[in-house]
């Protein structure tokens, strides 16, 4: 075999080699998001988006409580079973949880539970309460015909047919317990917000600032080396080390300010720590790629050094500076175990930033941790998470393009 041919079969097996390797690598990449879509996508809704994650209890009874006649509409669907002595429809519902429940999905204008008031101790008791479709029917307390008393409902594990079937066999309602549905991730997004909002404050400034001393004004000395190896180090590190790091030092800081415990303050300060090395990295890439020539260009017209570096350089280096900020949000959504020693594992419908919450990357780990893994409701919150950076990706590279025409006109 000549030289040439063993030439031609090496450049055949490495390219043979290269093909198989991206088409391994589009074809997990795939995968994954395809099990993520199809798992998630069904459960992922407008209202999973809104609605809390706990649910509410109410405790109720009726201002009219005697069964009467209600004749059943007639555009009432089928699979909503349908109780003519009490006016009430029931349908059975699997939820994010993927818990069985019974819930109520119709109420006649006249009926009973039309008129329905809290019994439950408090500022709303015997306050008038108006029952909300989709409510779970916990359970229901009947009185039938002969005067004795039966419990039906979501907690006896029974359907929607056999709480109506006790329906139509009572004369009357004695008391109600009704739940929301809950399940929702409303909470971890606005934690997740708060989240980005507060370590960009504290990184960003930080960051650049450093990344413009690097390189603008610091000169190549065994410190400013050090520098930059103990830069690229931190990139390196754990994220779980972080989390150490944040308990261990910053939670004296935040504990001053009134966190007494895990905290969204605590998480976002040690999100904040590990933005640095990406921000700083980032940023002093896109300083070095302005050329030269605008610096000298400046200096000469009479413009001081910090005036050539605030007006001129930064400016051209904002393109840059903004994949800085994508990547640090990227990694604020995406992160978990750091937060988990210094924001909690808590899932909080009303977090507040000096108390414990969980970001939508937690609340997977907390789902998925428990005896009973849901699947379906961490794909549908993996989902959101690939739209939120997906959104941010082409909102950055719009901005950038926009930018690269203004600086290049």
């Amino acid at each position: 075999m000549s030289k040439k041919q063993i030439r031609k079969l090496k450049d055949s097996f490495l390219n043979a080699l290269t093909y198989l390797s991206s088409s391994i690598a589009i074809l997990v990449l795939v995968g994954i998001f395809a099990f993520v879509f199809i798992r998630g996508f069904s459960t992922l809704s407008v209202d999973m988006l809104t609605s809390d994650y706990w649910s509410v209890n109410y405790k109720l009874a009726l201002e009219n409580s005697e069964a009467g006649s209600y004749e059943r509409p007639e555009s009432l669907s089928e699979d909503i079973i349908y109780s003519e002595k009490f006016g009430i429809g029931l349908s059975d519902f699997t939820n994010r949880t993927k818990k069985k429940q019974v819930i109520i999905s119709y109420i006649h204008p006249d009926s009973p539970f039309s008129s329905a008031y809290s019994t439950t101790s408090g500022e709303t008791l015997n306050q008038p309460m108006t029952i909300e479709l989709d409510t779970v029917l916990q359970n229901i307390t009947l009185i039938q015909e002969d005067e004795s008393t039966i419990i039906v409902g979501t907690q006896r594990n029974q359907d929607a047919t056999t709480v109506v079937s006790a329906f139509e066999n009572s004369t009357a309602v004695s008391s109600m317990f009704i739940q929301t549905q809950g399940g929702g991730i409303y909470g971890s997004i606005i934690a997740t917000l708060q989240l980005i909002v507060v370590s960009l404050l504290i990184s960003l400034p930080i960051g650049i600032g450093a990344a413009i001393y690097l390189h603008e004004y610091a000169k190549d000395t065994l410190i400013t080396r050090l520098m930059r190896s103990s830069i690229e180090m931190l990139s390196g590190i754990p994220s779980i080390i972080f989390g150490l790091m944040g308990v261990a030092i910053l939670f004296p800081i935040t504990s001053l300010i009134g966190a007494n415990s895990t905290s969204v303050l605590l998480g976002a300060m040690t999100l904040s720590v590990m933005l640095l090395p990406v921000i700083i990295r980032q940023t002093e890439e896109s300083l070095i790629v302005v050329p030269d020539g605008i610096r000298m260009a400046s200096l000469s017209l009479g413009a001081t050094k910090s005036q050539t570096i605030f007006k001129v350089i930064l400016p051209s280096a904002l393109p840059g500076i903004l994949s800085a900020i994508l990547l640090a949000i990227s990694r604020v959504i995406g992160e978990s175990a750091a937060l988990i020693y210094t924001m909690g594992t808590t899932i909080v419908d009303d977090p507040k930033i000096l108390e414990g919450a969980t970001s939508l990357a937690v609340q997977i780990w907390q789902i998925m941790s428990g005896e009973q893994p849901n699947f379906e409701l961490a794909s549908a919150i993996s989902i959101v998470i690939l739209v939120i950076v997906l959104t941010l990706n082409l909102t950055v590279k719009l901005i950038s393009n926009r930018l690269n025409r203004k600086w290049s006109t």
